[in-house]
């Protein structure tokens, strides 16, 4: 993403400012850890998407910083509340906020992300951009509604997978992009055009993350995870779908009840990936990240959208 950051670098530099007045409270406990949180924030993709979208239509704006702000505020209480859940103490290569500070204040950590985030539109009047942004809130709460739901029985075909990942992941990175769009494009068909874009882009996003999961790299974050809280991913689906009715019994056996078994986690990650699993599911991750580059090619060429296409394939080229 060496384009990306090369046409944005300065921007993304006022947005840091921008991001770290937004977190800051009066109490300090709260201050402390968004401190912490501001100095071991990510790769910041998401603003980045916003940014980019934005430049695509025009110049950036203080409403453009405003929405790579929000996105990045509930993208962080989404992963501060995801750590709580799952259980996991590390978080890219750091403790999580859960293991530092315990399930309570995490979770309450998590709300107030959340809040100022939504007071930072309002109190700037940015009502599309919060409308958008709202919207994608309710449907990450759906997605992983429904991913729990059919994780109790592991009752799951591909079509509800791309339905759970399209809300739990694509949302955010789909209405990052139309966000940004909406704060330089005055015409709705290329904000929507953004949005589809975005949203190509976050289900490839979600496959490369299920992907990591079958991974022997350190990446920062513990593996096998979603074999021990029965999340079926698309590697899985797959297996389940094409492998003997004996090693499918045995699969769903240990999913079910020897999934915190490290030897027998490690024996299901040996299945899928015997069977094909992983292939496929990567060669559908390069079929949604393809269909978001020919939306994205419906745009006149210019250096942003280059900017925007080296980062779309850094999205499914990563290694962690």
């Amino acid at each position: 993403m060496k384009k990306a950051i090369q046409l944005i670098d300065q921007d993304l530099t006022k947005f840091e400012v921008y991001f770290s007045n937004a977190v800051k409270s009066n109490a300090p406990l709260l201050d402390r850890i968004m401190q912490y949180i501001v100095k071991r924030k990510g790769k910041q993709m998401r603003p980045m998407f916003v940014l980019l979208s934005a430049k695509l239509g025009g110049e950036i704006t203080t409403a453009t910083y405003r929405a790579a702000s929000l996105v990045e505020l509930l993208h962080t209480a989404t992963l501060v509340h995801d750590d709580v859940v799952d259980e996991s103490l590390e978080r890219r290569g750091f403790f999580s906020i859960n293991a530092l500070w315990k399930n309570k204040i995490a979770v309450l950590v998590g709300d107030y992300l959340l809040s100022k985030g939504l007071l930072l539109s309002l109190n700037n009047n940015d009502y599309k951009v919060l409308q958008i942004l709202s919207e994608a809130v309710r449907l990450m709460s759906e997605g992983e509604l429904l991913q729990i739901e059919k994780a109790r029985n592991l009752n799951l075909d591909e079509d509800i997978y791309y339905s759970i990942i399209k809300g739990k992941t694509a949302s955010l990175l789909s209405s990052a992009c139309a966000a940004g769009a909406s704060t330089t494009f005055s015409d709705d068909h290329y904000i929507e055009k953004m949005q589809q874009f975005g949203e190509k882009v976050g289900m490839a996003f979600q496959i490369k993350d299920d992907l990591f999961d079958y991974t022997t790299q350190n990446i920062g974050k513990p593996t096998g995870i979603d074999i021990k809280e029965k999340k079926l991913t698309l590697p899985l689906i797959y297996t389940l779908s094409h492998c003997e009715r004996i090693l499918r019994k045995q699969i769903i056996y240990i999913v079910k009840n020897e999934n915190r078994n490290k030897e027998k986690v490690k024996f299901v990650i040996d299945a899928v990936r015997k069977t094909g699993g992983i292939n496929y599911a990567t060669n559908k991750m390069l079929s949604f990240r393809d269909e978001a580059l020919q939306i994205l090619h419906e745009f006149e060429a210019s250096e942003t959208r280059d900017a925007l296409e080296d980062l779309v394939r850094y999205t499914t080229d990563r290694n962690y």
